[in-house]
């Protein structure tokens, strides 16, 4: 079922199928979110937890027992409670039950709230551990936003600009996606910009550390502008389908990364997840602004 919430600027739907975004359309009629076309990608914007990206051979440890799950965790693959919405906010909620359980042995309520307060959509989970053991996760967004976003500009148009210049470096991946330990400078236009290009996907994703907390999809021949603040989560990624020329870039602000080459971790012992205690609650905000 979907949902819809909006103000003078901004009308956002929301499917409750993994408390997906599915439009984001501006007063003007302008559709930012990329709608799914199977021919490059299915998904819109899809959530992740409790766990981000690949595990090795889709499998994992915590407390002695492993357990299996598929990328980017289970939490896309539900269907969530709506468990309040007004005009321009909405909550979703996922209590764990025995079909988490089967695959992540805690017991939790997760919920994440999308609020527009002018033309920004924030976006809000939590993480209560409603149990007495430590529990492990990661989180993530993976949105795709429409490239290009206006009449008779080309992909190759816009860029990615961080708020401030910066020396990133790629976080090394295999070409099967999972971590080698060698991660690279990523030298940057005027030490601020990507220019985009198709072939930067080719080997999938783009996913940089020691960047600023912000990043803004734009061109210099366009008005219109996607800027996504994410202060704490210390990774972004980009991404298309490889070996394509879809017109579309996901911003994916990520809370930790994927299991390293042929190993199968113990999520006690995967320095990047977070920990949180039993009883505690765990709060991770982010957001996107929409040049109109």
């Amino acid at each position: 079922m979907e949902y819809t919430i909006k103000n003078e600027f901004l009308t956002v739907t929301v499917s409750d199928f993994g408390a997906e975004l599915q439009s984001v359309r501006a007063a003007d009629g302008t559709e930012y979110l990329w709608q799914g076309d199977p021919a490059f990608w299915h998904d819109r914007a899809p959530n992740i937890f409790p766990y981000v990206a690949r595990l090795t051979s889709g499998r994992y440890t915590v407390g002695g027992k492993e357990y299996e799950m598929k990328i980017h965790g289970f939490l896309k693959y539900l269907t969530l409670t709506v468990e309040k919405q007004s005009a321009d906010s909405i909550t979703f909620r996922l209590d764990s039950n025995a079909q988490t359980g089967a695959q992540y042995p805690f017991t939790f309520t997760y919920r994440i709230t999308y609020a527009l307060e002018g033309n920004t959509l924030v976006t809000a989970s939590t993480v209560e551990n409603r149990g007495q053991e430590r529990m492990y996760f990661g989180l993530g967004g993976h949105p795709g936003f429409q490239v290009p976003l206006e009449p008779g500009l080309a992909f190759e148009d816009y860029y990615l600009e961080f708020a401030a210049a910066a020396h990133p470096y790629r976080v090394g991946f295999t070409e099967t996606c999972f971590l080698t330990g060698r991660d690279e400078p990523y030298p940057l236009q005027d030490g601020r910009r990507i220019p985009l290009r198709h072939d930067l996907f080719d080997a999938d994703a783009i996913v940089l550390k020691h960047v600023p907390r912000q990043v803004r999809l734009a061109s210099d021949k366009g008005r219109k502008s996607v800027t996504v603040d994410y202060p704490d989560y210390p990774y972004i990624g980009f991404w298309h389908k490889p070996k394509s020329e879809a017109p579309y870039v996901c911003i994916e602000p990520w809370s930790s990364l994927p299991s390293r080459d042929g190993i199968v971790e113990d999520f006690a012992q995967q320095s990047d997840l977070i920990g949180l205690d039993g009883g505690n609650v765990y709060e991770n905000r982010w957001t996107i602004r929409f040049g109109l």
